[in-house]
């Protein structure tokens, strides 16, 4: 099998000794390289990154966090059974005899009934051994015992009324972290597209530029033009030449990002398909404003926090009310583990505290308190969002018309350069108009990829706001 390390290591080191075979073998290797790439499309990559991204993970174990909170929640209305097994041992007079009682094993020469003597007119005050003295007894209390809430003034459904909350919210969030996510994905994705057409535009400069002082170099032996033309030529190409590098290090950056966002590792290689494109959205600004208030999903998981801080008041409420609960209990008790002596037990407890301090007024202020404090945050929320639609939607139809511009603008640059060319071909324009022409004519083409770039992100942005941004857009 052929070792791939073992091969790059290889045409490096040719490299080094300035081998023409080497390079062409370099060249080879890369395209070896891209040829293996898995290429991959947005929908695609979207998917990866909701499986593998740690915020992703993060978000979904909020959710399961919040699901176990509920179900904590709603098993405390429920009544609880509970099974248990006591031993014991004791010599104590009081605490034997209670045992043998349990165990339905006590007679009456536990009462000293051997030393009860009628013809003594003192046998009232003997004190029987038996009694006083019953050496070493032992129990194992066998139980099982439901305990049920009757009434806790709310306490229970406060519980579960916030643990749905809770649940809500972290979907909510969830969605929202889906988003924000396939937003990040799509600034790498497009931001791949956007340096690759930078390389293009790099590339296509240096070999104009490269064209241009060949035929500059020509008239110069011909004594058509000055070496002072020459030389700004070359600079010129060397300019380039470092532009088209910077680009080539974008493209690199912008696929070690998308790497990241993927989950992939970074020496994995990698490749995008074809570029994405989001429909314009010009619904009215209200309409949008509204959408995105009820539709935002940050917005919404907000609300959620209001309705979990409502109930949070509820629960510190329920201390005022009074709490009754019911117990029912068998016990079977012997001397070993058995089910010999039975015995049951119903009771009822009402409890309400009458004076603790203020302690459970503190506790409702602080509820109310920390529920004014969400609120206040939902409110400037939506203010928030209501803004951000604005700006969003303003720069999305600012990006169609630059777009629109630019593409007009470069085809005018491209007619303006070919005339300045056969003008200076001419000995009409100097070198400066000539090179001044070909920097303006490589602006152009570099607007123009920023404007499509622009463009899908503004829109994508406008989505975003709105809680909409989904692989169902593109």
């Amino acid at each position: 099998m052929i070792d791939a390390h073992e091969i790059h290591h290889s045409i490096q080191h040719r490299i080094r000794r300035g081998s023409r075979f080497a390079l062409a073998l370099a060249l080879a290797w890369t395209a070896m390289q891209q040829a293996y790439a898995e290429t991959l499309n947005f929908s695609q990559c979207v998917q990866i990154a909701l499986k593998q991204n740690p915020d992703m993970m993060e978000s979904q174990a909020r959710i399961h966090e919040a699901e176990a909170g509920l179900k904590q929640a709603s098993g405390s209305r429920v009544p609880k059974l509970t099974a248990s097994i006591n031993a014991v041992g004791t010599n104590d007079a009081l605490t034997a005899f209670g045992l043998k009682l349990s165990e339905r094993q006590a007679n009456f020469n536990d009462f000293g009934a051997g030393q009860f003597n009628p013809s003594n007119p003192n046998v009232l005050s003997v004190q029987p051994n038996n009694l006083n003295y019953p050496g070493f007894v032992h129990n194992i209390d066998t139980r099982l015992e439901i305990d049920a809430p009757i009434y806790t003034g709310g306490m229970i459904d406060g519980g579960i009324k916030q643990a749905h909350a809770y649940v809500a919210a972290a979907q909510r969030g969830d969605r929202s972290a889906r988003q924000h996510l396939i937003f990040n994905v799509l600034q790498a994705y497009e931001g791949v597209h956007a340096a690759r057409a930078f390389v293009q535009v790099a590339k296509q400069a240096e070999a104009a530029a490269q064209s241009q002082l060949t035929m500059m170099a020509n008239m110069k032996k011909g004594g058509a033009i000055v070496k002072s033309d020459l030389l700004l030529a070359q600079v010129q190409l060397q300019d380039i030449q470092i532009q088209r590098a910077q680009a080539e290090n974008a493209l690199q950056s912008a696929l070690d990002q998308l790497h990241v966002l993927l989950g992939i590792p970074l020496d994995q290689a990698l490749d995008v398909g074809e570029e994405t494109n989001i429909p314009a959205n010009h619904t009215a600004l209200a309409v949008l404003r509204q959408q995105a208030i009820d539709h935002n999903p940050g917005i919404q998981a907000l609300r959620q926090q209001v309705e979990a801080e409502s109930a949070n008041v509820d629960i510190a409420r329920a201390g005022e009310k009074p709490q009754i609960g019911l117990m029912l209990r068998e016990d079977w008790n012997d001397a070993q583990v058995g089910f010999g002596a039975n015995s049951y037990t119903i009771g009822g407890t009402i409890s309400w505290t009458a004076f603790d301090g203020g302690v459970t007024h503190g506790k409702i202020d602080q509820a109310q308190a920390g529920r004014n404090q969400v609120v206040a945050r939902l409110s400037q929320a939506q203010a928030n969002i209501a803004y951000q639609i604005g700006v969003a939607q303003r720069k999305a139809i600012e990006a169609e018309q630059r777009l629109a511009e630019r593409q007009l603008a470069l085809s005018q640059m491209e007619e303006a350069t070919r005339l300045v060319n056969k003008r200076y071909a001419n000995g009409v324009a100097t070198i400066t108009e000539e090179l001044d022409a070909e920097a303006q004519l490589d602006k152009a083409r570099a607007d123009l990829v920023n404007a499509h770039y622009d463009l899908i992100i503004q829109r994508a942005s406008l989505e975003l706001a709105l809680g909409q941004l989904d692989t169902g857009l593109f």
